[in-house]
């Protein structure tokens, strides 16, 4: 069965527009970064090397130290389809990611986008 496309897509090329959405609603690169280490518990050496390392969609969130337990809280559309109900696992994840950052891009705090 083939990957869906977001499985293949590398981190490193999905990374910058995440940063650039942020950025262009007043964000930081620096909460883009807070989100993804609170999601995978990567921090700023071991997300640079995935970067580095080029890993894809899906070896990214396979390495990942450790979901948060806490990503289960994350609820809502992305692309169309309710994150809450994706069966697939690394799609979930990728999609849990994706809301961070919209909900970062709306104005959201990030003690709401954190889910404290």
């Amino acid at each position: 069965m083939k990957k869906p496309r977001a499985y293949t897509l590398s981190f490193a090329s999905v990374y910058p527009l995440y940063l650039a959405k942020a950025e262009k609603k007043g964000r930081t690169k620096e909460e883009v970064d807070t989100i993804i280490f609170w999601l995978t518990g990567y921090n700023q050496s071991s997300l640079q090397q995935q970067i580095q390392a080029g890993a894809d969609m899906e070896t990214f969130f396979e390495q990942a130290p450790q979901i948060n337990p806490n990503a289960s809280l994350i609820k809502g559309v992305v692309c169309g389809h309710r994150v809450e109900e994706i069966e697939d696992d690394i799609m979930r994840k990728i999609r849990y990611l994706d809301k961070l950052i919209d909900e970062l891009a709306k104005g959201k705090s990030m003690e709401q986008i954190l889910r404290k």
